[in-house]
């Protein structure tokens, strides 16, 4: 089973987050567009691709736009993996058996999930794509109603592909 493509309809689910808050994608998309970006702590191409899930929090996060990483480990190696890489975006807990994890299809990490406030998903990214980051971070600017900026910035080497 591949994961889920754009166009189809994103499973519901709440998740207990690192600080113990249960958040819901129902409620988050009633805000705005989401962002759900699957990981493990041990991936290389997570640990690549979590310094950028970060700048599209810090460009686009606030009350129109949410994004979360959707951890497959426990909650204490996440909160390292969060310090460790200086991510302020919320990490939530898929626990043991990874029941959304196996929802959305996922087969490698990372995967990311734009979802429109509709509850399709707008796009889908396995590992670590420049090109989707780019198209998901213009998605959520037009969402939004925010300038678009440069995701990637100017000298930066930054491959076209890096799979999961």
């Amino acid at each position: 089973m591949a994961a889920l493509p754009a166009g189809a309809k994103a499973p519901a689910f709440t998740l207990q987050g690192t600080d113990g808050k249960k958040s819901s994608l129902a409620e988050a998309l009633k805000k705005g567009p989401v962002v759900a970006a699957f990981f493990k702590v041990s991936c290389p191409t997570c640990q690549f691709t979590a310094p950028f899930l970060e700048r599209l929090h810090d460009a686009y996060g606030g009350e129109q736009f949410t994004l979360w990483g959707i951890s497959q480990d426990d909650a204490a190696d996440t909160r390292e993996f969060c310090r460790e890489f200086e991510i302020d975006f919320p990490a939530l807990i898929d626990e043991k058996g990874y029941s959304i994890s196996n929802q959305y299809g996922i087969t490698n990490v990372p995967t990311v999930f734009l979802i429109a406030p509709d509850g399709k998903i707008q796009e889908s990214s396995v590992g670590f794509s420049k090109k989707d980051f780019e198209q998901i971070a213009a998605a959520v600017a037009r969402a939004t109603s925010t300038p678009p900026t440069a995701f990637f910035k100017p000298g930066e080497v930054i491959p076209d592909l890096k799979p999961g």
